[in-house]
């Protein structure tokens, strides 16, 4: 099998043009695939120093399938994330907790020389998810890490409960489009109001700006059963603790290596939990992809080239803060 064109991270911090390493045929449940689009995570800017192919929200074609294919052919459209193998025969992997085997495969930890920045990728048939028609090739990117890790955070979710979005970006756009397709009140809290409208059209049913305040006043909203915290700078935790119900859960998504200062008391006097979330499992992932393509749900992106000057641009808007909610990388 030929070689083929990756972009890998580096000292300097922006991608170069590569080749990887491919093996000489096809093994086990292996497939080839030509990479039609990928996403630009944050994650992506953690490891653009490290001499790894990047990217992790890919979406591809099958040109060739392995011996042991069973259910893919020749011309499937595909995504994978952020979880590219795992044992299969330990007690997480048998119970569909794969995410947390000891021997999975994570984006950035294992398996650098394959990734989402690139032309081609080979990839497991088990860790791959297959497209829906009605889903782009471009809209489909993004799903596989940032659609797939706020719908972890609410497939639990029930219809009468408050979801609480904080950060309007590149994952609370969708996490708010999905908190009100699943029939929950959508709360949004933000630092200004220049995405208010735009969150309501997403379906928000509420918009609280607080930067800067000690306290907020829901007015007619419910407090929050369930938030989701998508934005990269953590808030003040004092003041979101009051707008929080009894036994209400908080989901940190966005990767961070700092400590979350929440007050303790406010914890046990309401029973609130913090609720650590990888990610999807397949079955999860899966069931976001018919649920996104049901319900209609898109993300809001900006597309680059898949050229070293493409990618780098990309990077440095995320690492900015100026990209409109995701990017998403094309092959020429």
């Amino acid at each position: 099998m030929p070689s083929f064109t990756v972009y890998k991270g580096n000292k300097e911090g922006f991608p170069k043009k590569s080749n990887t390493v491919t093996p000489d045929a096809l093994v086990g449940d292996q497939v080839y695939l030509k990479v039609t689009a990928s996403g630009v995570c944050g994650t992506d800017l953690h490891y653009r120093h490290v001499d790894m192919v990047l990217g992790h929200e890919g979406v591809g074609v099958v040109e060739e399938v392995g011996p042991q294919v069973k259910y893919l052919k020749k011309g499937d459209r595909v995504g994978w994330g952020y979880e590219t193998d795992s044992c299969g025969h330990c007690q997480e992997c048998l119970q569909g907790t794969e995410i947390f085997c000891p021997e999975r495969a994570l984006y950035g930890m294992t398996n650098f020389d394959q990734g989402s920045f690139a032309h081609n990728a080979v990839m497991r048939e088990a860790f791959v998810f297959k497209i829906p028609d009605n889903i782009s090739d471009e809209n489909a990117a993004p799903l596989q890490c940032g659609g797939a890790t706020v719908y972890t955070a609410l497939s639990d979710l029930k219809p009468n409960e408050t979801v609480g979005v904080l950060g309007v970006g590149g994952l609370g756009h969708l996490a708010i489009q999905f908190a009100a397709k699943m029939g929950a009140r959508v709360v949004v809290l933000s630092g200004s109001d220049r995405k208010k409208e735009e969150a309501i059209k997403l379906g928000a049913h509420y918009f609280f700006a607080f930067k800067g305040q000690h306290q907020i006043d829901l007015k007619s909203a419910p407090k929050i059963t369930r938030l989701l915290v998508t934005s990269a700078v953590q808030p003040n935790w004092n003041t979101l603790m009051p707008i929080m119900a009894n036994n209400s859960r908080i989901y940190p998504l966005t990767y961070s290596t700092d400590n979350l200062p929440i007050p303790a008391a406010a914890l046990n006097l309401y029973g609130i939990s913090v609720v650590g979330c990888l990610v999807a499992n397949r079955a999860v992932q899966r069931a976001m992809l018919e649920f996104a393509s049901f319900h209609n749900i898109t993300p809001v992106i900006e597309k680059f080239p898949m050229t070293e000057d493409g990618i780098k641009d990309a990077l440095v808007k995320l690492e900015n803060g100026d990209v409109h909610f995701r990017s998403v990388l094309i092959p020429h």
